[in-house]
């Protein structure tokens, strides 16, 4: 499950923790400019920077297309770092060469971080304007301290995400909903239509793997749309699209929706379950608490249920 780039916002000593990872790297690396990065499906995101004067063109809040970074030649699947002694004598790198040499960057490693459940975060690099030997003590110190930061994102990560699925948990919905929710949206309350018979015949450990498969969906889904999706418990989930306000496309969004969930490769059909939303808007600078939307959208997913389920209804 990708990190959320505001979630990070709200991890204990973030930016001292940040700080503290680049100042032991810097140890083994010093005289170059060491960075942390995270990673989307699309972008490189430079979170914390120590530059030791280089006149190297990196900077914190630097985003990147991935296609266009030395990190997305990273061999994650294998966790090994990617070294380049030389950018200059490196054919490899095809545009991503000229793309180095352009910021001052001649040398370059870059060590992955992933999270225990072997989603790739992002990397600690070490870039310099000179060609550079790195030596083997370095790079193995410098694995050991991209670990030691996996290990913080881990901890920090689990206050806030469901264990079973990975979503967003009640406990971030709760403290944090209305930090995303200046802008106006909707919240979309779903219930599996018929879960509890999968529990009942064929086991809680079936009944987990259609939740997992769920949340997946959901999440696939919301990275389409800014928002969140949230796991409140049992078959519940909760999706908070962030500035769609306009009914139209809400309804167009709610039918995609059914439809993105009810495709025939998921274990939704192969039981025969379908999806029930109830949905609540707020404008920008709305007074509702979330407690009152969730209690309308709840409202509104009573509707859809007994109103022939795998559908929806507004409040």
């Amino acid at each position: 499950m990708e990190i959320h780039l505001n979630e990070l916002n709200m991890y204990k000593n973030f930016e001292e923790m940040a700080s503290d990872i680049l100042e032991m790297a810097n140890e083994f690396m010093p005289d170059k400019l060491i960075f942390l990065s995270a990673m989307t499906d699309s972008e490189q995101i430079i979170l914390k920077v120590r530059d030791n004067q280089t006149n190297i063109k990196v900077w914190e809040g630097m985003r990147m297309d991935l296609l266009d970074t030395a990190c997305n030649r990273i061999d994650f699947d294998r966790n090994e770092p990617l070294i380049i002694e030389n950018v200059r004598k490196v054919n490899r790198l095809n545009g991503v060469q000229k793309i180095l040499l352009d910021a001052n960057i001649n040398s370059y490693i870059g060590v992955p971080i992933i999270l225990h459940d072997g989603e790739a975060f992002g990397t600690l690099c070490a870039v310099e304007t000179s060609s550079a030997a790195f030596s083997t003590k370095s790079i193995q110190m410098f694995q050991k301290i991209a670990k030691m930061f996996s290990f913080y994102l881990d901890l920090e990560r689990r206050a806030y995400r469901d264990s079973l699925t990975g979503l967003y948990n009640r406990e971030f919905l709760s403290k944090h909903f209305h930090d995303f929710s200046a802008s106006g949206g909707a919240l979309f309350f779903l219930d599996l239509d018929g879960f509890k018979k999968v529990n009942d015949l064929y086991g809680h450990d079936k009944g987990d793997e259609v939740l997992k498969e769920t949340a997946r969906k959901l999440e696939e889904y919301m990275k389409r749309h800014s928002g969140f999706a949230t796991r409140l418990g049992g078959d519940e989930f909760i999706l908070n699209f962030v500035g769609l306000i306009d009914s139209e496309d809400l309804h167009n969004l709610a039918e995609n929706l059914l439809v993105h969930l009810s495709s025939e490769d998921t274990q939704l059909a192969d039981f025969r379950l379908s999806v029930s939303i109830g949905i609540a808007s707020y404008l920008p600078g709305d007074s509702k608490s979330l407690n009152m939307l969730l209690k309308n959208a709840d409202h509104a997913l009573y509707r859809a249920k007994t109103q022939g389920k795998n559908t929806f209804r507004f409040y």
